[in-house]
């Protein structure tokens, strides 16, 4: 056994035995943000402070989703969960621990003599299509105490209808029934206005927010916060109407567990959303996938999620667990730690859904950058999750671009930058077009698909338009043009060496699943076409001990990052000696916080330094990318969702948070899975 071996070995042996004493894997990263209820892009709540009492629940946007929890013991109030501005429920737990694993946090407090674990989950396998859309998560809790002693114990949970009105000041409804052995309080907005918002900083206003227990021990009402908090504190009597209903202020949802005296107790209670339909694409009203047949009732969603409890909290541990393994052996602790904080990130700034023809949807929000839905260059670096986990999803990434074009409705000889502003996507919104990019990105992506699929199917249905979008990338891929690109940040330009190395892999992975599908010919003319592209680029961006940032301009550099494909998908297209000698250059070039996406700012993306990382010819070279990158998130003033769009010299993020680009992270696994083929 070499040494790289033994430490690979080391490292999977220490997580075994982690997750053999603590019950779960533990991360020591303390992310900028941490996740608890992730649904989708809309019902979506995040801790942005270290402990979970010292600020309210918060919707990834920064907008108030109040969510708040108390527990009894005897006498004494703790309050564990959100903040209290009416000053009853004032006393506080003490938060001994968090832990962000990829489908669930845990938190640990420390409540007078008991001590309670509170787990938000969200069982999202991609294997599992209707789990993966069912609109539901758990919050588990076990209450111990800690004196050996039996106590009596009540828990306390509220939510605002905040969780469905775009803004506070909004009408809302609220009510509560029962159906089999479940209570559900249900609570939105009073006008129903559905799909009629679209846009970035904007949350749904239609369909209904739900929080819901079994019967046992339960009580539950709807009304003002005052009274329901005072009931919690003295038993004082609540002025309860016999449908329990309320507007308004009137209108907050309360439960309450009663667990009577004990030494150990554990149950949960559920929170979900019916939004009733999700997006409009291409004019129709497009229901959520897990009731895209409208044969289902969220009645039943979470019945289903109440039978199912113990087995998908049993599953979710053990997909942790195997995540963090995974992980670890690729690329170290730490980029297992940063995968883990991005998956549920990734996954839930995307709904999924049916077109009408059969196809599979993922759409994405391009959250707090413009409000684009199902973006060709958000879908580029998001990728490497889905392909990793289930090709299925990646391709519904891919398949309302090419319905935009294959339909007619998109006539330009390259894919559409977006289909519209999220829910609505009925067309292109974004002011310009983006063709090397755009083309480029959708023709890698068939051929990362046929790469781990293993044959060329999906490119087959769709190669008369990918062969459309090869030619222009051959006739314009080279030297391009001033032209938007996903790098733009800084300002456009034109000649972008790494624009054309996107041309390039697009030309290759053309030649790829020509080569798949038994087309010898075409394959061998785009494969000489790459190469000769690649050896032209090779000395056009010669700048010494590395390449230009511009074909044009001396002295200039930038992360080469669609390089990565090359190897990853078998192509060999350009020399070793060209990765290699970027990586060498860009170790000069770091700072505190990373490596810059380019020479003329000080700011970088975190996808592209992953993407960068995995070019690295040994894991060693690879975990010195990362390690800053980690910094950063360890440390950045910024408690916000993980933005990716962040500054290397200061604790910084320039824009962006809460996008689905951080699946980007999982390339590592993705590189190491794909050349082990």
């Amino acid at each position: 056994m070499n040494n790289v071996q033994f430490k690979t070995f080391f490292l999977a042996m220490e997580m075994l035995i982690s997750v053999a004493i603590f019950g779960q894997p533990k991360s020591t990263l303390r992310p900028p943000a941490y996740p608890l209820i992730t649904i989708d892009t809309y019902t979506n709540g995040w801790s942005f402070s270290d402990k979970l009492y010292d600020g309210s629940v918060k919707h990834w946007t920064g907008k108030d989703f109040p969510l708040i929890g108390a527990i009894k013991v005897d006498n004494a109030i703790y309050r564990f969960m959100g903040t209290d501005s009416l000053k009853i429920l004032t006393n506080t737990a003490v938060q001994k621990s968090v832990n962000v694993q990829a489908t669930q946090t845990h938190y640990v407090f420390t409540c007078g003599n008991v001590d309670l674990k509170l787990t938000f989950s969200a069982p999202l396998f991609m294997n599992q299509l209707d789990l993966l859309s069912r609109p539901v998560n758990y919050i588990s809790y076990e209450v111990t105490s800690n004196d050996r002693k039996a106590h009596m114990v009540k828990l306390y949970f509220e939510a605002s209808p905040n969780w469905a009105l775009d803004q506070p000041n909004q009408e809302s409804v609220s009510e509560s029934f029962e159906e089999g052995n479940l209570v559900f309080l249900k609570t939105g907005s009073k006008s129903q206005q559905i799909l009629a918002k679209k846009g970035d900083d904007v949350r749904i206003d239609w369909g209904y927010f739900y929080l819901v227990a079994d019967k046992a021990n339960s009580k539950y009402y709807v009304g003002l916060s005052n009274q329901l908090r005072k009931y919690f504190v003295d038993n004082r009597k609540m002025n309860r109407t016999a449908k329990n209903k309320g507007e308004n202020e009137n209108g907050k949802l309360a439960l309450i567990k009663v667990l009577g005296s004990t030494l150990n107790s554990k149950g949960k209670i559920m929170v979900g959303y019916d939004d009733i339909y999700s997006v409009q694409y291409f004019n129709t009203n497009l229901r959520p996938y897990w009731n895209r047949n409208n044969n289902e009732t969220i009645v039943a969603q979470f019945q289903k999620a109440d039978e199912e409890y113990s087995r998908l909290i049993n599953k979710c541990n053990q997909f942790d667990e195997k995540l963090m393994q995974e992980a670890t052996v690729s690329g170290g602790k730490k980029y297992a730690e940063l995968c883990a904080l991005a998956y549920r990130q990734a996954i839930t700034a995307h709904k999924l859904a049916q077109a009408p023809n059969g196809d599979l949807l993922f759409l994405s929000k391009e959250n707090f950058s413009n409000g684009s839905i199902g973006t060709v260059d958000i879908t580029y670096p998001s990728e490497p999750l889905f392909l990793y986990y289930n090709p299925e999803l990646a391709k519904a990434l891919l398949n309302h671009i090419f319905y935009y074009s294959e339909s007619g409705r998109w006539t330009k000889p390259f894919p559409a930058h977006d289909i519209g502003t999220y829910p609505i996507a009925n067309g292109q919104t974004y002011g310009g077009d983006m063709p090397i990019e755009e083309g480029g990105n959708m023709l890698i992506l068939t051929g990362a698909i046929t790469k781990v699929e293993g044959n060329a199917a999906y490119a087959q249905k769709h190669w008369a338009m990918i062969t459309v979008w090869v030619d222009y990338l051959v006739a314009n891929g080279l030297d391009p043009e001033n032209q938007l690109c996903t790098d733009d940040f800084a300002g456009h330009f034109a000649h972008n060496t790494n624009l054309s190395i996107k041309a390039i892999m697009g030309i290759a992975s053309y030649a790829y699943m020509a080569d798949k599908l038994g087309k010898k010919d075409i394959a061998d003319k785009y494969r000489a076409k790459a190469r000769e592209m690649a050896q032209k680029w090779i000395k056009m961006a010669d700048d010494g001990n590395h390449y230009r940032l511009t074909f044009d301009k001396a002295g200039t550099w930038s992360q080469k990052y669609n390089l990565v494909w090359d190897k990853m998908l078998g192509f060999n297209i350009f020399p070793d000696s060209v990765a290699s000698k970027e990586i060498a250059y860009y170790l000069t070039k770091q700072n505190k916080y990373g490596l810059p996406l380019d020479n003329r700012e000080t700011y970088t993306k975190a996808d592209w330094i992953i993407w960068t990382a995995t070019m690295a010819k040994d894991k060693a070279t690879f975990e010195k990318f990362i390690d800053p990158l980690y910094l950063f998130m360890n440390e950045t003033v910024d408690r916000i969702p993980m933005s990716d769009w962040f500054f290397t010299d200061k604790p910084n993020h320039k824009g962006f948070r809460a996008r689905s680009v951080v699946g980007a992270y999982f390339i590592k696994m993705l590189s190491d899975k794909l050349t082990k083929k």
